[in-house]
Parts: C-alpha cells; sequence; structure tokens
C-alpha cells in the first residue's frame, strides 16, 4: 500500500511511518457517500480498491465531475484546505477499499513536507497534475465533441470504461445514456 507515494516523495521511513500510522482502513460497499455537497472536509482519502466518483447536483440532476482509481489520494481540496462547504459529493462506484485521514494529521505531515524545499516541490507538482488533469476535463467540453470525449476516456482510462456504469459515464462526459449508446454503436460500426 502507498508505495507509489512513497517513490514520488522520499521520507526517511521514520516520517513516512509517522504519517501511514494515522490512516483507518475501511471497507465500504457500493454507492457509500464519503462526503456530501456542502459538508465541510475533515478528511482525506487514499483509495487501495475500487472506483470513487465526483459528483454534484445541478438543479436536481446529479452530473459527475471526475473519477478516481485504485491508488489515488482524494479529498475536496477547497473543503479541506480552507473549511469552505464541498462543491462536490464523493461515492464509492464499487465496494472500495480506503485510507482515510483526518485534516489534523495532514496538516502536520505537509508542515514537516514545507519545510524541505524539494519535498515541496514534489508536492506541488503532485496537486498540480491533478489541476491539470480537471482543466483537460474543463476543455474538452469546449474543443470536443462528445463522440471524441469518450474516445478520449477509452484509451486514456480504459478501466472507467470497463468498470463504470453507463449512466455516470454519460454524466461525466456531458450527454444522455441514449446519446452514449448511439456513440458506441457508431464507433462499432466504423470499426467493423
Amino acid at each position: 500500500m502507498f508505495e507509489h507515494i512513497k517513490n514520488r516523495f522520499p521520507f526517511s521511513k521514520e516520517t513516512w511511518r509517522k504519517f501511514l500510522g494515522n490512516f483507518e482502513r475501511m471497507e465500504v460497499p457500493a454507492k457509500t457517500l464519503l462526503l456530501n455537497e456542502g459538508e465541510v472536509s475533515t478528511n482525506a482519502f487514499y483509495l487501495e480498491k475500487g472506483i470513487v466518483r465526483a459528483w454534484y447536483n445541478n438543479d436536481g440532476k446529479d452530473v459527475t465531475f471526475q473519477f478516481f482509481l485504485e491508488n489515488t489520494m482524494f479529498s475536496s481540496l477547497e473543503s479541506f484546505k480552507k473549511g469552505l462547504p464541498s462543491m462536490v459529493s464523493f461515492e464509492t462506484v464499487e465496494p472500495c477499499v480506503l485510507y482515510k485521514i483526518k485534516k489534523p494529521d495532514v496538516d502536520a505531515f505537509l508542515e514537516e513536507l514545507y519545510e524541505n524545499p524539494e519535498m515541496r516541490t514534489f508536492f506541488m507538482d503532485a496537486l498540480f497534475e491533478r489541476i491539470f488533469d480537471y482543466m483537460k476535463h474543463f476543455f474538452s467540453f469546449i474543443k470536443d465533441t462528445p463522440q471524441q470525449r469518450y474516445i478520449n476516456l477509452a484509451e486514456k482510462k480504459p478501466e472507467i470504461i470497463k468498470r463504470v456504469p453507463q449512466h455516470y459515464i454519460a454524466s461525466y462526459l456531458g450527454i444522455t445514456t441514449v446519446h452514449l449508446s448511439r456513440i458506441k454503436a457508431k464507433i462499432l460500426k466504423e470499426k467493423s
């Protein structure tokens, strides 16, 4: 567990032991709400197994904003950092194994991290990768057709196509499930 994170942030074994000791393991079923839109986030999560989606309510319509796969840390960043109400909800798509850490424990770790310029740079790079992913998704709605968004998702994150229910994928792509079915049929027809 956490090996890919440990490889990116080469802290001492003692620092890692102290930090990792603050995580609480959780096994939760599919459709478990980890955070509701409008609540203040007091936890961050590491996803060991399963898929989690971030979504928000748009005039009564459930809109999927992001998917998180195995070996990912996530939280409602603006809520977790600033104590603001979360703009999104987090819900498990599959049964998940998660590790939860409380905000004071993360804050203590970050204080230690910020004292080391090299570690601070690693952390900021990781944060900007996530923001860049959000920006790419946003811009895809401006420049790409729904079919191109689906093709990009299938090429870059095939696990989502295989494991996530179609209505969540359609919501993520900004289309209806009927439109998604038509896109898939058209792609299949073009391949044959």
